[in-house]
């Protein structure tokens, strides 16, 4: 089973007169990289939030927005008076030179944010309780999210790992023909030269050796553990991006090392098809968990 790191999930609670809505975004990262923004006034549960979403969602570069809509609340409004009083001092001769309406010279006064402001209100226990099970509401969405792109995946990946098993299967024909071949060849090349006094032992020597490093049966049979791993590994209850990240690593390695020893055209183009696959595995595994 596997997550992917997109997801898109909305969680509300609504106590009294106010609901409390809880919006989470994510993308793609190494780590976890947690955007929250909240009203200022309950600023004080961001640690105890921002632990509970890393712990759901492990990682990810992952936007959490908590926005309060508030159906009807009386308001009380803060005025500095010595702020007020300092500003309407050093203005009234403006206001006299210029002949200004004195209620809109009053009015911008009251407008200034350092002047007259919104008393905030501390947050009650029940408020961050509520703000806790819309966040819990949003952290299930989300995870559903990705357990379903995460299936699409999964699906992908199977499919493209099991066409690089198909190819290794077509490479045993070509791998049949290719010793004589190559040895037929290093012979006639070798005639060409017209060298005397031969040693035909000592030649079936060299060319034992180096059909030998052209040998790449160990990388065959590495390359079809490393995909049996993978399957193992996709089936596991977590999921296991990170690892699948290694396996595909191998699995690279092994495919490259069989082209460098093949010294066979048709063989080079099924390692061309089935690096094909493995970039494409590599691009998948950039967004699962």
């Amino acid at each position: 089973m596997i997550k992917s790191m997109t997801g898109y999930g909305k969680g509300t609670k609504v106590l009294s007169d106010k609901k409390f809505i809880v919006e989470i975004r994510t993308l793609n990262s190494k780590q976890a990289d947690i955007s929250l923004k909240m009203p200022k006034e309950y600023l004080s549960s961001e640690i105890e939030l921002r632990n509970r979403i890393s712990n759901v969602l492990e990682r990810g570069k992952i936007d959490c927005l908590l926005t309060i809509e508030i159906a009807s609340e009386r308001q009380v409004i803060q005025i500095n008076q010595d702020l007020f009083r300092a500003y309407f001092d050093q203005t009234l001769w403006l206001q006299n030179e210029y002949r200004l309406d004195k209620n809109e010279h009053i009015k911008y006064l009251l407008t200034n944010p350092d002047i007259s402001k919104v008393a905030a209100k501390e947050p009650s226990g029940e408020e961050i309780d509520a703000i806790a099970e819309a966040l819990n509401q949003a952290l299930l969405s989300v995870d559903e999210f990705r357990l379903n792109e995460g299936q699409v995946l999964e699906n992908d990946l199977l499919q493209r790992v099991m066409a690089i098993a198909n190819l290794l299967l077509e490479v045993e024909p070509f791998e049949k023909e290719r010793v004589p071949r190559i040895k037929e060849r290093i012979n006639a090349q070798f005639r060409e030269l017209k060298f005397d006094n031969t040693d035909e032992n000592r030649l079936e020597q060299e060319l034992i050796y180096y059909i030998e490093k052209l040998d790449f049966t160990e990388e065959k049979i590495r390359l079809q553990k490393h995909i049996e791993y993978f399957n193992t590994t996709i089936a596991s209850p977590t999921s296991q991006g990170k690892k699948l990240g290694f396996v595909v690593q191998e699995m690279a390695r092994e495919i490259n090392t069989l082209g460098s020893k093949a010294n066979d055209a048709e063989i080079q183009q099924i390692v061309v098809k089935m690096k094909d696959e493995i970039e494409k595995i590599k691009e998948q595994l950039f967004n699962i968990l």
